[in-house]
């Protein structure tokens, strides 16, 4: 009996098997990097998550060592905010190829855009990279028309103050809003399928503060819940 167990927790680690209906999604909040202030940006995200009350919450600092798909196919998201750094072709199959077959799905806000610069497969992943941005502000976020949980409710559009990411973006992306920069709309919300994955992105959450606005705690919640694959919040 004892091996049975066994056997069957080793197939929930891997990914092989769904969680026990009516479990909480696992949600890795892996955060690290250099320039940002990633511990205080992972406290607000933490506390935030955990508040909807929707996720078990699994927090890893500065370890890209858990992108191999044992370790991944543990948790159903991974909540990503990272600065620069590099993955090795391990970690990169790892996190990629994952993602790739459905067995976790990835979201990513502000310096997701801005990880392991100059990895064009990464970028890829993503959707988009970045390549500047003006002082920290207040700027005017709009959504797009399109019709999705994530910001379906919220409004036309809000303010948010906020180091507004510039970015190098695949028009393919579906994008949910968009931030004025000098007079031109610059994407700052959007969704992508990665092969069987599902792939979200905001370059809001520079910081804590930024992190604490209300809009903002809306859209990390509900894009977690919809990367899950469960009933997005209202």
């Amino acid at each position: 009996m004892q091996c049975a167990r066994t056997v069957f927790m080793a197939l929930v680690f891997a990914g092989l098997l769904a969680a026990p209906l009516g479990a909480k999604p696992k949600v890795l909040l892996l955060i690290g990097g250099e320039i940002h202030d990633w511990k205080g940006v992972g406290d607000s995200v933490q506390k935030t998550l955990e508040a909807s009350g929707l996720f078990e919450i699994t927090r890893v600092e500065n370890d890209l060592s858990f992108f191999t798909a044992e370790k991944l196919g543990a948790f159903n998201v991974v909540v990503f905010y990272w600065t620069l750094g590099t993955l090795t072709t391990e970690q990169r199959a790892g996190l990629l190829e994952t993602v790739a077959a459905g067995k976790t799905h990835f979201v990513t806000f502000h310096s997701g855009a801005d990880s392991f610069r100059g990895d064009p497969a990464y970028s890829a992943f993503v959707g988009g990279h970045f390549i500047g941005h003006p002082a920290y502000r207040q700027y005017e976020v709009s959504f797009t028309p399109v019709d999705h949980p994530i910001t379906k409710g919220l409004g036309d559009r809000f303010f948010q103050t906020d180091e507004q990411y510039l970015l190098d973006y695949d028009p393919r992306v579906t994008v949910l809003a968009q931030g004025m920069h000098r007079g031109a709309l610059m994407p700052s919300v959007w969704v992508k399928k990665w092969g069987q994955g599902r792939v979200f992105y905001t370059g809001m959450g520079h910081d804590s503060k930024a992190c604490e606005a209300e809009v903002f705690k809306k859209i990390i919640t509900r894009a977690t819940a919809w990367a899950a694959g469960v009933e997005v919040p209202a």
